[in-house]
């Protein structure tokens, strides 16, 4: 065992604060409206805290963990330009305002409104499968975590018998989700999954500030210095080696987060959550600021854990993790254990079961969104669009949750079975282009252009499923098939050949990438070439006539044209202008640094030397920032916290308020 008692004791502690906010949340939900979208009720704050943990499990840091022992600082560096994409996306709403305005509860919901029927129930069907795929590995990664980090036997004695430990991990980790999400639906979602936001945040801080006592800065320059020349970890010009986790795999990465917004619908509960459309915006700015944290752990801890892997200064630190992780399944599952087993190396008695509660959190928060995002779509967009006759609510209900239950025991038996053979961000990347590949175009479309037509969003939809589950199937075929051309081929089965061959060596993202591009091009194609048909998006988007009264509060009927400029309207207090202002300025330092110093290395030869301190001011940066953060938004999330329990203690529900589209409502082509 690694965990000593007072670890133990952490780790249940933090448990039993999450149980506590089941129990408290739970009085509040009494409609479907509750259960899928917190009633609508949200503020900023806790959406954005608790939105950014539930992407950010058990899986995902561990993924990350692997990614940037690989990548090191230089991948950093051109993130640089990513905030600036991500600053135009959240500063202008991008998709999430829209669709917010629509006051659907889930995204297949609005493509019935825009598209027709059908189409809803075949997106709703796509997303459902692609995130149950997806989610599929999330327990076994989080369970293989636990029995290495936590070092519990491989086996337990029961009845006489030795049961394995891993299909018991996984049981139990489950049990504690669904408990979270059947007690109170989304409402208990968001108000954990804050707490453990915080909780999460305050940790990743001190385990990196401790690691760094421990770790010399010499040291870690000293161990990424030893990388290869054109594979370097710490000069980005210098990386045109590096595999998989390359520039490539960043540009691709740029236009997916613009197409891809809103795609994933792993978080789905939380598109719908926010009071308003302008407080859905209002927090997606925040995330420029919410991820500093956890972008501090996941850069420098991995970093760290290079540095005690490859410094002949911790070579018998490194002899031990090798022996642990030696015997484990494939080079797959080996990479995903390495920083966890460092890490109970380094970490004394405390920070290991904070790191685990930490975990723990991470894991919880995760699944009982994803539990609740897919079992929601799958009684929402398919079984829902398919009844003549409403539910009542007290049916509806109880079917949310058993096909949240049927998630649940699906994940645990792929987990059990599934050999998973490559990194786990490209699994991610192939599994969800299953959906993600086709549906951006059909939710900017959709969204944006009144010419996208139903036929063009079936067709992008399959055309990007189409290549997905392809780039699947051919990376299931045996290498060997490869390695040679079969005799007597035309010229014509020549190209096939090498274009099959071409297939089976790009990876998960590059498919994404394929899929984009391939359904981008065909929704406008078909749009145009097809009956011209005009969509009401005063109607859609509840403008003009159709605006809802209490969802929006007019603060500056006319901002002068500067604000708007900003994109800041009639909605923007003076706090919403001072946050937009101060996210153009942080946004702005960090992109002028990337222009200024990719000049220079175009123009000069700049040494590791050089860069290794650039990375080391870095991080004193990151640090500050990541302390100011956590203050400010404990204190917002805790307000929006009060408020959302008070906005559900006063509201009054509408039993017709379940996702069920009236033909009123539509306004498809009908095209099916």
């Amino acid at each position: 065992m690694n965990m000593a008692p007072v670890d133990w004791g952490i780790v249940v502690a933090i448990l039993g604060v999450m149980v506590s906010g089941v129990l408290l949340s739970r009085n509040y939900m009494k409609s479907v409206a509750d259960f899928l979208a917190a009633g609508r009720t949200a503020g900023r704050y806790a959406v954005s805290v608790a939105s950014g943990i539930a992407g950010l499990g058990a899986i995902t840091i561990v993924g990350l963990l692997e990614m940037n022992y690989i990548a090191g600082f230089s991948m950093t560096w051109w993130g640089f330009t990513m905030s600036v994409v991500i600053l135009v996306l959240t500063v202008s709403g991008w998709v999430i305002y829209r669709f917010r305005r629509t006051r659907a509860l889930t995204l297949a919901e609005f493509f019935e409104r825009r598209y027709s029927r059908n189409f809803r129930i075949f997106a709703g069907l796509i997303a459902f499968l692609s995130g149950l795929i997806n989610f599929g590995i999330f327990p076994a990664v989080g369970a293989r975590f636990f029995i290495y980090f936590c070092g519990l036997p491989a086996s337990i004695p029961l009845l006489g018998l030795a049961v394995p430990t891993f299909p018991i991990v996984m049981i139990v980790l489950l049990g504690i989700a669904l408990f979270f999400v059947f007690s109170g639906g989304q409402i208990a979602v968001i108000v954990t999954d804050f707490a453990q936001g915080l909780f999460v945040n305050v940790v990743f801080v001190i385990i990196v500030l401790y690691l760094f006592v421990q770790v010399d800065w010499t040291q870690i320059i000293e161990a990424l210095a030893m990388a290869p020349q054109e594979a370097s970890l710490i000069n980005p010009f210098k990386t045109s080696h590096v595999e998989d986790f390359n520039f490539w795999y960043f540009l691709i990465g740029i236009f997916g987060v613009i197409y891809g917004a809103m795609s994933w619908q792993g978080t789905q509960g939380y598109n719908a959550s926010a009071r308003s459309a302008h407080e859905a915006k209002m927090a997606g700015v925040l995330g420029n600021w919410k991820g500093f944290p956890q972008g501090l752990f996941i850069l420098f801890v991995p970093i760290i854990i290079y540095t005690v892997m490859h410094h002949p200064d911790f070579s018998g630190l490194a002899a031990s993790v090798q022996g642990v992780i030696e015997g484990v399944g494939n080079e797959a599952m080996r990479s995903q254990l390495r920083g966890p087993v460092v890490l109970t190396k380094l970490l004394p008695v405390g920070l290991v079961g904070a790191f685990a509660a930490v975990m723990l959190a991470a894991f919880i928060s995760t699944h009982d969104t994803y539990l609740h995002s897919w079992g929601s779509i799958l009684i929402q967009d398919v079984v829902m669009p398919l009844r003549k006759k409403p539910l009542t609510e007290k049916e509806h209900l109880r079917l949310l949750r058993l096909s949240i239950l049927g998630v649940a025991i699906f994940i645990f038996f792929f987990s059990l079975l599934f050999q998973q053979s490559e990194y786990i961000f490209l699994f991610f990347a192939i599994t969800g282009a299953i959906f993600a590949g086709g549906s951006g175009a059909v939710i900017i479309g959709g969204l944006y252009w009144k010419r996208g037509t139903a036929a063009a969003a079936w067709t992008a939809l399959i055309t990007g499923s189409t290549i997905a589950v392809g780039g699947i199937l051919i990376h299931r075929l045996p290498e060997t098939l490869f390695r040679a051309v079969p005799l007597d081929l035309s010229r014509m089965g020549e190209i096939g050949w090498e274009v099959l061959r071409w297939l089976y060596n790009i990876n998960g993202q590059q498919y994404w990438a394929v899929a984009m591009g391939a359904s981008s091009v065909l929704y406008v194609l078909v749009s145009l070439l097809g009956p011209r048909r005009v969509a009401d998006f005063d109607r859609i988007l509840h403008r003009g006539e159709h605006a809802v009264a209490e969802e929006t509060e007019i603060v500056n009927a006319a901002p002068t044209r500067g604000w708007r400029i900003l994109g800041m309207g009639k909605e923007f207090t003076r706090v919403d202008k001072t946050i937009y202002i101060a996210t153009y300025a942080q946004t702005a330092i960090w992109f002028t640094i990337f222009v200024a110093g990719t000049i220079y290395n175009l123009r000069h030869q700049v040494d590791d030397v050089a860069w290794a301190s650039f990375w080391q001011k870095y991080f004193y940066v990151q640090v500050v920032m990541s302390i100011f953060v956590i203050v400010w938004f404990t204190i917002g999330g805790f307000r929006d916290i009060a408020r959302m329990f008070r906005r559900l203690s006063e509201m009054k529900r509408d039993t017709h308020d379940d996702g069920m589209v009236i033909r009123e409502d539509r306004d498809g082509d009908g095209a099916t």
